[in-house]
């Protein structure tokens, strides 16, 4: 099976010749360690480790021109809108005819992200500009609201124009929410202003006949599953987070086979030696792959503490377990 056919076969339950075996990605300074380590100059990643190839359609969906400071108020809600032009030279690849044609003929996978989540649309990028937002939700939710309508209309037109034109297998949402103590917005909140915001851009989904929606999320959001999943949202890849925290064996029994699941498996476990990685991998991915639906991979990028040692450990561990 090409890759492309193993991540729809898992996705719809359907037996495929094994899983697939997707990259996790690398901080920057990872493979410096790594060649000190002895790893090669010159080795090929992809070829010792066997990745199915997973490309992302890259779309420009910042306003622009870029606006000096986040729409905290309502007469920054105008400038917001105008900068979000779905139409606007440059949303899509320079290089987009060529693309489109080169797509129709592959057999990778073929991810279209969509969404950077709540607090990044309100202009979150570090602590120092989390207070601010939190205000902005408490003290004016419907400006919130707003901000977020906006963004999505113009994903929704953006998303629209992509899917005419271009068959993806799967679209990603992505949700930096919280930490490991959960979300740092209630259930209640997350529903009224980020999830009915959503709406129009699920609704291209469906109408394009996108059949897997990933909620990419990087904190402990066992509380907003319920809801994420009652909006349409059908897989979850967890990244980042206290493997207790969001325990797949556990939301497997709670949600069964209406949440597929990318990730599970703790990133940590590789510090602490091969006998944890062994014991880590082989109590949580083999039952959870005789249900389907499950893609095991660790959760998160690599990060330069791990060992070159410790991840080839981990990956050919990985690689014998879905294969049997």
């Amino acid at each position: 099976m090409t890759p492309r056919q193993r991540f729809n076969a898992t996705m719809r339950y359907t037996p495929p010749d094994r899983v697939p075996w997707l990259e996790e990605g690398l901080r920057d300074d990872v493979l410096n360690n790594w060649h000190e380590q002895g790893l090669p100059a010159d080795s090929d990643l992809a070829a010792l480790f066997h990745y199915d190839r997973r490309e992302r359609i890259e779309l420009d969906m910042v306003a622009w021109p870029k606006l000096n400071r986040p729409p905290r108020a309502w007469e920054n809600l105008s400038a917001l809108r105008k900068g979000l032009d779905p139409n606007a030279p440059g949303r899509l690849p320079a290089d987009w005819g060529k693309c489109v044609e080169r797509w129709r003929h592959r057999d990778h996978i073929l991810e279209l992200p969509l969404h950077s989540g709540l607090f990044l649309t309100l202009g979150v990028h570090e602590w120092a500009s989390a207070e601010p937002a939190l205000y902005l939700l408490a003290d004016q939710p419907l400006l919130a609201r707003e901000v977020m309508d906006a963004q999505a209309k113009f994903v929704a037109a953006l998303a629209d124009r992509v899917l005419s034109e271009v068959e993806v297998d799967f679209a990603s949402f992505s949700e930096p929410i919280g930490g490991n103590n959960g979300p740092l917005v209630s259930p209640r909140t997350y529903k009224e202003i980020v999830l009915e915001s959503y709406k129009p851009i699920l609704e291209v989904l469906r109408k394009h006949h996108v059949e897997t929606i990933v909620f990419m999320t990087y904190a402990n959001a066992a509380l907003l599953l319920p809801l994420v999943l009652d909006a349409g949202f059908n897989c979850l890849w967890a990244m980042e987070t206290e493997s207790g925290a969001m325990d797949y064996r556990a939301l497997r029994r709670r949600f069964g086979k209406s949440l597929r699941l990318i990730g599970g498996i703790d990133l940590d476990a590789l510090l602490a030696g091969e006998a944890a990685t062994e014991h880590e991998i082989k109590t949580k991915v083999p039952a959870l792959l005789a249900e389907g639906g499950f893609i095991p991979l660790a959760d998160g990028r690599v990060r330069a503490s791990v060992p070159y040692r410790a991840y080839a450990h981990y990956r050919r561990l990985l690689e014998e377990i879905t294969q049997r």
